[in-house]
Order: structure tokens, then sequence, then C-alpha cells
């Protein structure tokens, strides 16, 4: 079979993608959950995902590996210099896919649970295009297209 870098190009990108989905969202959690609580919890991450206190404890593990948080046992989970960086880019990507879904004319609801997958995958340059469609060119941070 014959080799065909272009045609590898996007199921590389999406594998990437699928990789990183994780770590984006529950830095992405870590954050919403500490600013309504003022601390966030290993409890509140296994209610937020739906998923048990094992997985997350699992996943908050490999997290702390990435430099994205930090923890001890029976202690809150934080997010790392590195992992506010993170979160940060990942809320302004996700708000700017929320807002040009509504501006196609998306019901608010799906728009939402929409938003949650189109965030992984869509590239700098079509980030870009949503947030002119959507009329958020001048509110985006310039970080979140990198």
């Amino acid at each position: 079979m014959p080799n065909h870098p272009k045609q590898a190009l996007p199921h590389q990108r999406t594998r990437h993608d699928h990789s990183t989905e994780i770590a984006e969202d529950y830095v992405e959690a870590v954050a919403e959950i500490t600013e309504d609580s003022g601390i966030c919890r290993v409890v509140d991450l296994a209610k937020h995902f739906g998923v048990s206190h094992v997985t997350v404890n699992r996943t908050v593990g490999r997290l702390q590996n990435e430099g994205l948080m930090d923890t001890e046992p029976y202690k809150p989970v934080r997010l790392t210099a590195k992992g506010k960086r993170l979160a940060h880019r990942c809320r302004a990507r996700h708000e700017i896919v929320y807002q040009f879904l509504l501006a196609i004319g998306v019901d608010p609801h799906a728009a939402a649970v929409d938003a949650e997958g189109i965030e992984h995958h869509v590239s700098p340059a079509t980030l870009a295009c949503f947030s002119r469609i959507a009329d958020l060119g001048a509110q985006s941070q310039p970080k979140v297209f990198e």
C-alpha cells in the first residue's frame, strides 16, 4: 500500500486531539469548580464527569506528572501555572465555538453539548473564522489561536 502523507495528516491530528481531550476537560473543570466553590476535590470531579473516584485519581495523577495539577491525598486539586494557562485557552476556545454555533442558529442546549466536542478538534485557522462570524474578534485572546 503506497504511503499518502496528505491523507494521513488529518488522522494524525485527530489522534493528537483525542490524546489531549481529557487533559483539557480536566483543567477546564478544575478551573470552573475552583472558581465556583473556592476548591476542587476529587469527589467534585467525579460528579462533574460522572465517573468513579478511581478514574479521577488516575487521571489527576497523570496530569500531575504532566505538570498541569498538584494535589496530595485528601487535599484539593489545584492547577499549576501551566494548568491555569491551558484552562484559560480551553475556556476561551470553548466560548468561541459556543458563540459561533449560536450565531449560525443552533439551539443553545445543542450548542453547549456540541461545543464540548468541537472545541478539541478545531484548528486555529478555523477558530479564527468562527470568532469573526460570531463577532468575537476583539474579545478573543491571541494565544487561543496558537
